[in-house]
């Protein structure tokens, strides 16, 4: 039996493939694609919805891999409505859907300091639900509040106590959606600011396949964080190191690669599936362990169903 959906003011596209939203280019349909005109759409949408649906929040699809046989879901994927940047001080406020990278630059030309964001991949949302971060600095230290729209439609403004931030995680609930973002950071000058972001860039263009197709790094780095989310020794053990250490630079299936620029890459050569992406993602973990009893935990998202058997095929 097919459950009637709402009928939102924003796109509704059923049977709606995600491959071309996905970083890396891999992952059958979603049943829904739900792109909402604004947060009121939003939250009528999900007011509204059959809750025997479910719902999946998808940002801009760089830490995710969409399974060959596509999501069972409505998908949500927020755009336009939701990727507005606003400087007041030292606070800035920011729509969910807005880039990493331009909150960073739209935050340095007025002064405040959020340059970590700008070499992390992906939009405000993703980067909160993970707390993302680089260089020391993790979205939780910026964080003042957000909204987000529940799974019933209502919506709440939420602390940092309520998301108990911790090493890429935190406790935002299954099939809420964060609409807008409020972050604060230190005071600096534009130029210097701008300085240190170039910097930046050019030393992760030196060490990471930024010219591959990836979804940034694979596996979370396996040990020595604190619950805060940041680094207790700068010698930290590194994801990289204990694949590098097991032989699995480089190494191949089907149109998969470990990247030989940085061995923490997983990376679609050209014609990978999803299969392929993750398949070779456990032969990794599996080696690892084999080689220094460590299991490396995946820190790319990996949702939906796999390809069916031919027979099965719908």
């Amino acid at each position: 039996m097919t459950l009637a959906l709402p009928t939102p003011r924003g796109k509704l596209t059923p049977n709606r493939p995600l491959a071309d939203l996905t970083w890396l280019r891999v992952g059958g349909p979603a049943d829904w694609l739900f792109q909402p005109a604004d947060e009121d759409d939003l939250a009528a949408f999900l007011r509204d919805l059959d809750p025997a649906i479910a719902v999946f929040p998808m940002g801009v699809g760089s830490n995710l891999i969409v399974r060959d046989g596509g999501l069972r879901a409505v998908v949500i994927r927020l755009g336009r409505g939701f990727n507005s940047i606003d400087v007041d001080g030292d606070r800035v406020t920011v729509g969910a859907a807005a880039l990493d990278a331009h909150v960073a630059r739209r935050a340095a030309e007025a002064g405040v300091d959020l340059t970590f964001l700008r070499t992390i991949p992906g939009a405000i949302g993703g980067a909160v639900r993970m707390n993302a971060g680089c260089y020391g600095t993790y979205t939780a230290d910026v964080f003042v509040s957000a909204r987000a729209v529940t799974r019933a439609g209502d919506v709440v403004t939420l602390s940092a106590d309520d998301l108990n931030f911790r090493y890429r995680q935190t406790d935002l609930p299954a099939g809420w959606v964060l609409s807008h973002v409020v972050l604060r950071g230190a005071q600096g000058d534009p130029a210097a600011l701008d300085a240190q972001m170039t910097a930046q860039l050019a030393r992760r263009d030196a060490t990471q396949p930024t010219r591959d197709r990836s979804a940034g790094s694979t596996f979370r780095n396996p040990a020595g964080f604190s619950s805060t989310g940041r680094a207790d020794d700068p010698h930290d053990l590194k994801a990289w190191k204990v694949i590098d250490d097991a032989g699995m630079r480089g190494v191949r299936r089907g149109g998969a690669q470990m990247s030989e620029k940085h061995p923490n890459f997983l990376i679609n050569t050209g014609g990978a599936t999803a299969a392929d992406l993750e398949a070779l993602g456990e032969e990794v973990r599996e080696k690892v362990f084999q080689n220094s009893s460590i299991r490396l935990e995946w820190e790319i998202m990996r949702v939906g169903e796999p390809t069916p058997p031919e027979g099965n095929m719908p």
